[in-house]
Formats: structure tokens, sequence, C-alpha cells
């Protein structure tokens, strides 16, 4: 499976679209407002440009991008003014893959702009810049050292590809009874999923290397686990009710237990350690923050809107795969497998935020 070529967020504006059910994204970005803020402010005081590069990677669709640029681009305004220097004007560059829907990003930009302008201590002559940059996050994407200010939100965890590591000889794949690590995996399943994250990580730090300028910076977050060891209950719990919704449909004879056995997510959630050695090994940036962040998804959310999170960030791959005549089945066992989990465990999701900076 191509997953550059396949893998994209639900587009449009309907009920299973990413656009409607992407809140528990959201509050990530809410819970990111100070170290965003902080290190935006660091940046332009350090580097006072005239025009200030910011890029989102892997923007989605949706508002949480252009609510997370007016977050950046309000706090260089106070900046300008604290320091009695001229607005400098933004250029944003959104990007995710090729395959991603965004029109309804640009279908928003005019009510964005005037809610912009609206602010009273914003310049009513500021000048934001949007472009869009379709392309993989692993490798190059912009001009050399255009850009000021980086951000990637629940991006990262997506892997380049499905880890080689994890088939056997002709194809079939090792980690059985499972689409994604478990305490059931075996040890080399493991050890392609660091493996892939690890070189995928390396790779997106090169090419931000050569694309952000000296002192600029960058935000990170990524699902994450809080333990050493592999596997880790606090998120792979959402991949464990998909598998057991799609035995629900075996049982069903809906599908093929070989099809759901051969399925596997491209999705590796690192640990601390594994981040602050790919960091430190290809050199390029300082680690300026690194800290965990907790949410509880389960206590706020409904078990139907989670499935439907799910569904909303999974669809494009399960669809390939299995069909699109499945979907509404697939996720409303999904559900309903939520709704028990919610009444019997209270599972907190980790998140690890990064600041670093360019060298």
């Amino acid at each position: 499976m191509d997953v550059e070529k396949v893998f994209h967020m639900k587009g449009g504006l309907g009920d299973t679209s990413y656009f409607k059910n992407s809140s528990i994204q959201k509050s990530v970005g809410e819970k990111m407002k100070e170290i965003t803020l902080e290190a935006i402010e660091e940046t332009y005081y350090a580097l006072r440009p005239q025009s200030v590069g910011i890029a989102d990677l892997g923007c989605s669709t949706g508002f949480n991008s252009l609510l997370y640029t007016k977050m950046i681009v309000e706090a260089v305004e106070r900046a300008s003014r604290a320091i009695e220097q001229a607005s400098p004007e933004f250029r944003l560059c959104l990007n995710d893959l090729p395959t991603n829907d965004f029109n309804t990003i640009f279908q928003a930009l005019p009510n964005f702009y005037e809610e912009l302008k609206k602010k009273a201590t914003i310049n009513p002559k500021i000048l934001l810049l949007v472009a869009a940059y379709p392309g993989n996050f692993y490798g190059r994407l912009f001009p050399e050292k255009s850009l000021h200010f980086v951000f990637s939100l629940s991006s990262l965890h997506w892997l380049s590809r499905i880890p080689r590591g994890i088939f056997d000889k002709v194809g079939r794949s090792l980690n059985k009874n499972s689409i994604y690590i478990t305490e059931k995996s075996p040890p080399q399943v493991c050890e392609a999923y660091a493996k892939q994250f690890e070189e995928d990580f390396a790779v997106f730090l090169d090419a931000r290397s050569e694309e952000v300028v000296t002192g600029g910076r960058m935000v990170l977050v990524m699902t994450a686990r809080n333990r050493s060891d592999y596997f880790s209950g606090d998120s792979t719990f959402l991949w464990e009710l998909l598998y057991q919704s799609f035995l629900t449909l075996v049982h069903k004879g809906r599908i093929e237990e070989e099809r759901v056995e051969s399925y596997d997510v491209h999705y590796y959630e690192p640990c601390k350690q594994e981040i602050q050695d790919i960091v430190t090994k290809q050199g390029s940036f300082k680690l300026d923050r690194l800290e965990i962040l907790e949410k509880d998804v389960i206590l706020s959310v409904s078990g139907v809107a989670i499935a439907k999170t799910v569904r909303a960030v999974q669809e494009s791959m399960i669809s390939l795969h299995f069909g699109e005549g499945i979907l509404d089945e697939l996720f409303d066992e999904y559900g309903k497998l939520m709704e028990i989990e919610k009444a019997t465990k209270k599972i907190k999701v980790i998140d690890i935020a990064l600041v670093l900076r360019k060298l």
C-alpha cells in the first residue's frame, strides 16, 4: 500500500468528515498554547524578520490550522509593537499529502481574514499570504532558509510507510491478532516499527534543517508512550478496539479473517528517550523544551464521537483494503466497544511536545 498516494483525513463537510470530527486534535493545540506563544515570541525577538515564514506540516482540513495560525500571528503582532517594530508580513505554508482536502481550508480563508483584522490589536493592513505545499514532509518541501517557525500537531506519529520488517519472506504480516503493537507482538515487529520511526524522523529533521533559518524554531506534537518498553496501553487501546471491531465483522461473515490479518497501520508511538536520541544524533537542532502532555479522551468525549474521529483518520486506508461497504457497520461496532471501554477504564492518551531551535 503506497501511503503517500492513499492516506488522508476524510475531506468535505459531512457528518464523518475530519472537519466535524477533529475536536480531540483541536484540544492538543489548545494545550500547546503557552509553549507555542513562548517559542514564537522568542523567535521573533531574536530574528526580527520583515517577512515571517510559517509552515504547518500535516495541516489536514478544517479550521484547526487556521486557528493555530491566528494565535501565532497575534503573538508576533504584539511582539512587534512591544519593540516598536513595523508589523511584518506573514507567509503561511500549508502542507499535507497530495490527497488532502485543501479546498475546505481555502474556502474558510475569507472569513478567517475578516476575523483576524477585527481584532483591535491587529494591524488592519496585515499581509498574510497563504499557499499549499502538497507533498510528504519526510523530504524537502520549501525553499532553503525560508521558514522561521514550523508547527506540526498530531502528525509525526504517522510513518512514511508500513515497516518492511513486520512481514515474512512471502509478504505475510508477522503481527498476528493485531493491527499495531501489542503485548503479543513478536520482538522483530516492535523493532521494525521503532526503526521506521527513527529513519523517518531523522529524514524529517534533515529536510527541515535546510528550510529553517538559523535561530528558527519548530513546535512538534506527536502521540507517544510514557514508558521505554514498546507496548503501552495508554492509547494503543484505540487500535485494539479497531481490531476487535474487524473481528466482529469476520464473525458476521462480512469480511474474511485473512484480510484483517493482512491489515497493519503506519503508525508509531515513540518514547521520550527515542526522540532525544534522534535529535542529538541528527545534530541540526537544539532541543529547547520537551514536555509530556496527557489528555483524558474517555471522560470528555462519547464513544460514538471517538469512533467518528478514528473513522475520519482511518477511512481512506480501510476503504482501500476492505472496501467502503463495511465502514458504517465497522464504526458502529467500534462506538459500542468504546462505550464499554469508557465504563470500565480510565485511560489517558499521551502526547510529547517538542520545541526545537535551528543551530
